[in-house]
C-alpha cells in the first residue's frame, strides 16, 4: 500500500473512530481531541479564571448558583445514564461559582467548571430561569460542541496537530483557541458565537435537563424572551452576543417544549 492510500485509510480510520452523536437530537458529530485533555486544560484556565475574579460567596446569590448547579449536574448524570452514554461524563468534577462582573453570561467548560456572572442575575430573574441558563451551558459541555470547534481550529491552525503537541509547541496559541472555542472570561476580548445549529442542540438538552432537575422547561421561554427585550442594539449583552437570542429561537424552543414535558415530573 503506498503513502496516499495509507494517509487515506488513516483518515478514513479516525473519522469512523471519532463520529458519535450528540444527545437527543442524534446528530452525527465529528472531532479527533480526546476529552480528557480538554478536561486537563480546563482545569488549569479555571483555576487562573478565578484568581483573576471576584467570587462571591456566602451570598443568597451564591447559593442559587450551587443550589441550581448541582441539581443540573444531577440531571445530566441521570440523562447521560439514561442514554447509555455516561462516558461523556467521564472526568467530571462539578464547581459552580458566581463572579462579580456586569456582563450577562455564563459557561461550563469540560469536566463541569461552571461560572455564572452576576449580570445575568436580574434578567434570569428566578431559580427557574437561572435553571434555563445554566441547563444550556451544561448541554454546550455534553454535546461537546468545544471539541468540535477545537478540532477545526486545530485543523486549520495547526494543520492537523495533536493537542498536546500544539500545546508544548505553541502554548499561548493553544489557550487562545481553547478560550474562544468554549467562548468564555471577560478579559479576553472578542468571543467566537456558537453555530445556530449547536445553540439549538444546546437549548434542547439544557430545557430536557431543567426539566429532569424539576423544574418547568416552559421558563425558557421567558427567559429568552427577557434575554431579547434587553434595551440597546449597540449595548447587546455578551450572553446575547455569544447566544443568539430572535423569535426564530424563541419559535423552535416553542416546537421543542410538548418533548422536555416528557421529562418534567413537578
Amino acid at each position: 500500500m503506498n503513502f496516499k492510500k495509507s494517509i487515506g485509510w488513516l483518515i478514513v480510520i479516525i473519522i469512523v473512530f471519532s463520529c458519535q452523536k450528540v444527545p437527543i437530537t442524534g446528530r452525527n458529530q465529528l472531532h479527533i481531541i480526546p476529552e480528557s485533555e480538554l478536561i486537563s486544560l480546563s482545569v488549569v484556565q479555571y483555576k487562573e479564571t478565578l484568581q483573576q475574579s471576584k467570587i462571591v460567596t456566602g451570598t443568597a446569590d451564591a447559593a442559587l448558583v450551587n443550589k441550581v448547579g448541582k441539581k443540573i449536574a444531577d440531571a445530566a448524570v441521570s440523562l447521560m445514564n439514561q442514554q447509555g452514554e455516561s462516558d461523556r461524563l467521564k472526568g467530571f468534577a462539578w464547581e459552580y461559582h458566581l463572579l462579580e462582573d456586569k456582563m450577562v453570561n455564563a459557561w461550563c467548560l469540560p469536566g463541569g467548571k461552571i461560572a455564572v456572572y452576576t449580570g445575568l442575575l436580574p434578567i434570569s430573574k428566578t431559580e427557574a430561569g437561572l435553571a434555563v441558563v445554566m441547563g444550556h451551558e451544561v448541554g454546550h459541555a455534553i454535546a461537546q460542541h468545544g471539541n468540535e470547534r477545537m478540532t477545526q481550529q486545530l485543523a486549520v491552525q495547526g494543520g492537523g496537530m495533536g493537542l498536546a503537541l500544539y500545546l508544548s509547541e505553541k502554548p499561548a496559541q493553544t489557550q487562545e483557541i481553547f478560550q474562544t472555542a468554549y467562548g468564555y472570561g471577560a478579559q479576553y476580548g472578542a468571543l467566537l458565537p456558537f453555530s445556530r445549529l449547536q445553540e439549538s442542540e444546546a437549548d434542547k438538552i439544557g430545557m430536557v435537563l431543567m426539566a429532569i432537575a424539576g423544574y418547568d422547561p416552559a421558563e425558557a421561554i421567558g427567559l429568552w424572551e427577557r434575554m431579547k427585550a434587553t434595551p440597546g442594539a449597540g449595548d447587546i449583552p455578551e450572553f446575547m452576543s455569544t447566544h443568539p437570542s430572535d423569535q426564530t429561537r424563541i419559535d423552535n424552543i416553542r416546537k421543542f417544549l410538548p418533548e422536555a414535558m416528557k421529562y418534567y415530573k413537578k
